[in-house]
C-alpha cells in the first residue's frame, strides 16, 4: 500500500513579512485583519511558528493573494541559494554541512537573508573590479540601472501597446468624471491621510478594505501622479507584465527598474494621452509650462513625456532627457537626439544643467556646439520633490531637454535670433578644446606642457602633438 506523503510544517516567515511590508501594514494591523494576536505574528515572521492552512486561506482572501504563491517553498529555496553561495572558493577550507545549512536557512532566516545580501554585494562589486582592470567596465549584472535605461532606449522610449490601453482607459475616466469617481465604480475609495498614520508612504492600496491612500498634504500635481501609477499598477497590470517577462534580465533589481519605468510610462500616459498630447505640443510650439498647466502635470512629468513621442509616422522632435542633483549624480536618463552624454564622470560644466541650482525655477536655454561640430539647443531647470510640510525634507533637481539644433526652430523658447553656440565637450577626458578655463583634467591622449616658466588662463597647457 503506497504511504501518504507526510505534510510538513509550512515556515514563510520572511514571506509574510515582505508581504506585510508591501501593503504598508504595521503588525498590529495585520493582526486585526487577520482576526489574530501581534505577538503571534511576530512569531510568524520568526519562523519559530508554521503558518497554518487556515491562516494561509485567511491571507489569501483577506489580501486577495494566490494561495499558490503564498504556499511555495521559500525554505527550499534559501536553503539552495545559501548552499550555491557557500561554494564560493572564499569558503574552501570551511566545513559546512548540508545539514547544517539546511538548518540555518530554516530556523535563521533573517541571517540566510543578509549573507545572502552580502554576498551579492561582494559578487557585484568584484565584478566591477574586474571589468575596470580590463578597462571594460562592468557588466549588466552589476549595472542594473545601466541595463533598465537600455531597455527603454532599445525601444526609443515608445511603448505603443501602454499608450494604447492608456488612451481608451484615459477616455472612460473622463466619462466616469474623473478618476476618483472611476476608480469608485471599480470598488475603490480614495481617502486621504495626514503623514503620521501613512508612516512616510506617499501612496498606499489597502486591498484589504479596497482603499486608496495617499498622503493628504501632497500637492494636485502629485496626487494626480499617485492615483495615475495606482491605476497604472493594476489596470494595466498585464500589459506591463508582459513587456518584462518578454525580456530577459540579468538581475532582480533590473527587472524591477523597468516595473517602474513602464508603470510611470503608463501614468503618464493616462495623464498626457497620446493624440490629444501631441496635437497640443504642436499648438503651444512645446512650452512646458503651457502644456503643464493644460493636462495638470509638472514640468518635469511634461519634459519626461515629449521624449515618448515616437509613434511611427507621427513623430515629434526628438530629445534628449537627463536629470541630476547638485553634486551631479545622474538620477535619470533618457537617452535621444543624439546627445552624447557622458556614462562615467562629470559632464560639462559649461552647461547650463549646471546653473539652474543657482536659479531656481527659472528656466535656461542654450545652443551648444561639440567638438566635431555637432550643435544643439537645450532647456534646463531646477525642479523639486518632496518637501509639503514644515520640517519636511525636499530634493532640488536640475533637468535639461536638448534636441539637434535643426529641430529648434520648432520650439518656441528657441524664437528669435540665434546666439553664438556655447562650445561644450562630452566630458574633460574626451574634449580636446585647447582654450578652456573650466577644464578639471587633461583629455585623454594628450600630453601637458611644464608650467616652470610660464602659465596660461586655462589650468593646462598641450603639446602640439
Amino acid at each position: 500500500m503506497a504511504r501518504e506523503p507526510v505534510s510538513r510544517p509550512l515556515y514563510l516567515g520572511p514571506r509574510l513579512k515582505r508581504l506585510r511590508r508591501e501593503l504598508g501594514l504595521t503588525q498590529q494591523a495585520m493582526a486585526e485583519e487577520l482576526a489574530i494576536s501581534p505577538s503571534y505574528i511576530a512569531l510568524l515572521e520568526r519562523n519559530q511558528r508554521p503558518l497554518t492552512a487556515d491562516l494561509l486561506l485567511r491571507l489569501a482572501r483577506t489580501y486577495r493573494l494566490d494561495m499558490a504563491d503564498l504556499a511555495a517553498e521559500e525554505r527550499d529555496d534559501y536553503a539552495r541559494r545559501l548552499s550555491e553561495v557557500l561554494r564560493d572558493p572564499i569558503f574552501a577550507e570551511i566545513d559546512l554541512p548540508a545539514l547544517e545549512v539546511a538548518d540555518v536557512a530554516t530556523s535563521y532566516p533573517g541571517i540566510t537573508e543578509a549573507m545572502l545580501r552580502l554576498h551579492t554585494a561582494y559578487m557585484r562589486e568584484q565584478q566591477a573590479l574586474a571589468g575596470l582592470r580590463a578597462g571594460a567596465g562592468t557588466d549588466a549584472a552589476s549595472d542594473p540601472v545601466g541595463e533598465a535605461r537600455r531597455f527603454v532606449a532599445a525601444r526609443r522610449n515608445y511603448f505603443p501597446t501602454l499608450d494604447s490601453k492608456a488612451e481608451a482607459l484615459s477616455e472612460e475616466i473622463d466619462k466616469a468624471g474623473g478618476s476618483a469617481e472611476w476608480l469608485r465604480r471599480q470598488g475603490v475609495r480614495l481617502r486621504l491621510l495626514p503623514a503620521d498614520v501613512m508612516m512616510g508612504a506617499l501612496r498606499r492600496y489597502d486591498r484589504h478594505a479596497e482603499q486608496l491612500l495617499l498622503e493628504e498634504t501632497l500637492p494636485l500635481q502629485a496626487r494626480t501622479w499617485q492615483i495615475a501609477l495606482h491605476i497604472a499598477y493594476t489596470a494595466l497590470r498585464p500589459d506591463i507584465a508582459a513587456l518584462v517577462r518578454g525580456e530577459s534580465f540579468a538581475s532582480e533589481t533590473a527587472a524591477q527598474l523597468v516595473r517602474r519605468a513602464l508603470a510611470a510610462y503608463a501614468a503618464a500616459a493616462l495623464i498626457m494621452p497620446y493624440d490629444r498630447f501631441a496635437r497640443a505640443v504642436e499648438a503651444h510650439a512645446y512650452d512646458m509650462d503651457a502644456l503643464a498647466g493644460r493636462f495638470g502635470a509638472s514640468f518635469e512629468q511634461v519634459a519626461h513625456r515629449l521624449t515618448t513621442l515616437n509613434r511611427p509616422g507621427q513623430e515629434r522632435v526628438p530629445f534628449f532627457f537627463i536629470r541630476v542633483d547638485a553634486a551631479g549624480n545622474v538620477s535619470k536618463r533618457l537617452d535621444g537626439a543624439g546627445f552624447p552624454f557622458a556614462a562615467h564622470g562629470g559632464g560639462c560644466p559649461l552647461w547650463t544643467l549646471h546653473d539652474v541650482f543657482r536659479r531656481p525655477g527659472e528656466v535656461l536655454t542654450q545652443w551648444l556646439e561639440l567638438p566635431d561640430g555637432q550643435r544643439f539647443f537645450s532647456i534646463a531647470r531646477s525642479v523639486t520633490s518632496g518637501g509639503g510640510s514644515w520640517g519636511r525634507p525636499a530634493a532640488v533637481r536640475a533637468i535639461a531637454l536638448a534636441c539637434a539644433a535643426e529641430h529648434a526652430p520648432r520650439l518656441v523658447y528657441a524664437q528669435g535670433p540665434q546666439p553664438e553656440p556655447t562650445p561644450i565637450g562630452v566630458t574633460c577626458r574626451l574634449c580636446n578644446r585647447a582654450a578652456c578655463t573650466a577644464r578639471a583634467e587633461p583629455p585623454l591622449g594628450r600630453e601637458i606642457l611644464p608650467d616652470d616658466y610660464r602659465r596660461t588662463a586655462e589650468p593646462f597647457t598641450f603639446a602640439e602633438s
